[in-house]
């Protein structure tokens, strides 16, 4: 169709961000320690002895700020094309939104570091 623009890639882009981030999380929970006391030197331990485990971390994070700058320019061209008139389909995008914001608050404390234990 003519009036299919660029800015409709974001959808599938999300979808492959999606799928980076369910890879890379789950090979980074095989060396994961969910203790308090132990989360922070997991973390670490991932990093420096794991084989490319700072490379799979770091993918994960900065995959995660990807994630959020694709997320809100779906949203912003949802707004801008009417898509919110729909009201089955945005209120859905809505519950997902706010379902990512959860998750990602959950993976940022995760690794019980400085910057996630006191804000």
């Amino acid at each position: 169709p003519s009036n299919i623009s660029a800015w409709w890639n974001f959808g599938s882009l999300l979808g492959v961000c999606l799928i980076t981030q369910i890879i890379t999380g789950l090979l980074l929970a095989m060396h994961y320690t969910a203790d308090t006391n132990l989360a922070f030197s997991s973390v670490a331990h991932m990093c420096r002895d794991v084989q490319f485990g700072w490379l799979i971390r770091n993918l994960h994070a900065n995959g995660a700020s990807f994630f959020f700058i694709c997320i809100y320019l779906h949203i912003g061209r949802g707004l801008y094309y009417g898509s919110y008139l729909n009201k089955e389909t945005w209120n859905v995008g809505v519950i997902l939104l706010l379902t990512l914001m959860a998750t990602a608050f959950v993976g940022y404390v995760l690794p019980w570091g400085q910057m996630s234990f006191w804000g």
